[in-house]
């Protein structure tokens, strides 16, 4: 599989981490979840991010994943390695590459509170990866860490093995046109920009300059469908898929229940056998179930009017 590069473009699910109701790892619905993805046109896979249950994993569970993940894919596999240290890092890093991986992203601690400490922390990431590709992770509603458009372009200026913005900024559409800016003018390298948050925001983050998505959705049909028609140039149609689904992205965006949501609806669709989420964590009430089922139905309407 080639390695990632900063011409990657399309749709890198962020994948969830089947558990069974036990809370171990369910193998079969790992193998499932990777051919599901596929089947729906994803570019490639995003595995152990944040909301694929990283941090609740032990290091031989996380290797264990990776290795079944990237085996059994036929697209490109991208693997969260964040880490407290720099050595763990690393460490996940070089087992994952070995594995066939096509690059690793990396998050911010959350100890970073200056522009400068936010760039010696990258260089130091570019470092211990050597010649590794790896993804900048901007996601500030998480890690706390504010990265400003300058001190990204002088990542991407000094630093040639990052070759991807997630940006995940909210609200950051200014970010997104700010960074296009500098490339366009040649003042810095154009990297790939894929953006997150559940894909709220893809058609506006498309027109600034955005790459494409990495992200997670119960239904990747629709980032797909929103990307590929805005590289068509049909951004009407692009809007059309999008709408009809936003409801149900704007649901599973709650904190605490938006990945049991996810994952609710992820075995409904039969690509993962349970929705359990490993403990500490959400599980949907009636009330809740309710509330997807009627987005769900108000979804399927839609998709039928508009021949989606």
């Amino acid at each position: 599989m080639p390695l990632l590069s900063e011409d990657a473009k399309g749709v890198y699910v962020i994948t969830v981490t089947p558990f069974t109701e036990s809370g171990e790892v369910d193998w079969d619905s790992v193998d499932r979840m990777v051919d599901f993805y596929e089947e729906k046109g994803v570019t490639g896979l995003t595995i152990l991010g944040q909301l694929g249950e990283a941090p609740k994993l032990t290091s031989e569970e996380s290797r264990k994943i990776a290795e079944r993940v990237i085996a059994r894919a036929h697209v490109p596999v991208v693997v969260g390695v964040s880490a407290p240290g720099l050595a763990p890092m690393r460490e996940l890093a070089d087992s994952v590459m070995g594995m066939g991986a096509a690059g690793v992203m990396v998050a911010p601690p959350w100890t970073l509170k200056t522009d400068d400490q936010v760039y010696a922390f990258y260089a130091s990431v570019a470092e211990a990866l050597g010649k590794t590709p790896w993804v900048l992770q901007d996601y500030p509603l998480t890690t706390n860490v504010t990265i400003a458009p300058k001190v990204i372009d002088r990542i991407v200026r000094d630093l040639p093995t990052c070759v991807m913005l997630k940006h995940e900024d909210w609200p950051g559409l200014a970010k997104i046109g700010a960074l296009r800016a500098t490339s366009e003018r040649g003042e810095t390298r154009r990297i790939s920009i894929l953006c997150g948050n559940g894909g709220l925001f893809l058609p506006e983050e498309m027109r600034r300059g955005a790459d494409g998505a990495m992200t997670g959705f119960c239904y990747p049909e629709m980032m797909v469908g929103v990307v590929e028609n805005f590289a068509r140039g049909d951004e009407n149609r692009a809007h059309d898929i999008f709408d009809a689904y936003l409801p149900l992205a704007r649901y599973e965006q709650q904190q605490g229940i938006g990945l049991a949501s996810r994952k609710y609806v992820l075995a409904k669709r039969g690509v993962i056998a349970s929705p359990t989420l490993r403990k500490p964590g959400a599980s949907l009430s009636k009330a809740d179930i309710a509330d997807v089922e009627n987005l769900l139905a108000r979804q399927a309407r839609r998709l039928t009017e508009i021949g989606a």
